[in-house]
């Protein structure tokens, strides 16, 4: 079982660093930051008032309150819709860059960069 883990952490580990080349689909909003503030407050609140249980139907509300709070306050960060090379899609954040429809991008790391940015993990 303990080598099983540790196999485990290490392919998450060496996961962690890979480079796929994507392209940009469209953009998005993305609400994870209110939604987590959301969360620790609704667990603070629930647990307060209604014990382990509380905690629990607090974070769920908490959750879709704070996405909410952030859309209605039009502080959505930005996010991106992606095409990866095997026709996958998915949404990737992007704070801090902006990318254009059918600009070829790198996903590492959780985040896109522009493909002369990409760090090898080789």
């Amino acid at each position: 079982m303990k080598f099983l883990s540790i196999a485990a952490l290490a392919l998450s580990l060496v996961g962690a660093g890979v480079v796929q080349a994507a392209e940009v689909v469209g953009e998005t909003s993305d609400t994870t930051a209110g939604g987590a503030v959301g969360v620790l407050t609704g667990v603070m609140v629930g647990g307060a008032a209604g014990g382990p249980i509380g905690a629990l139907v607090g974070a769920g509300v908490g959750l879709f309150a704070g996405k909410g709070v952030q859309e209605g306050a039009g502080l959505e960060d930005r996010a991106y819709l992606v095409r990866k090379e095997n026709g996958e899609q998915e949404v990737v954040r992007s704070p801090n860059r902006a990318f254009d429809d059918g600009e070829k991008v790198v996903i590492q790391g959780g985040r896109l960069h522009a493909p002369s940015e990409a760090v090898s993990s080789r």
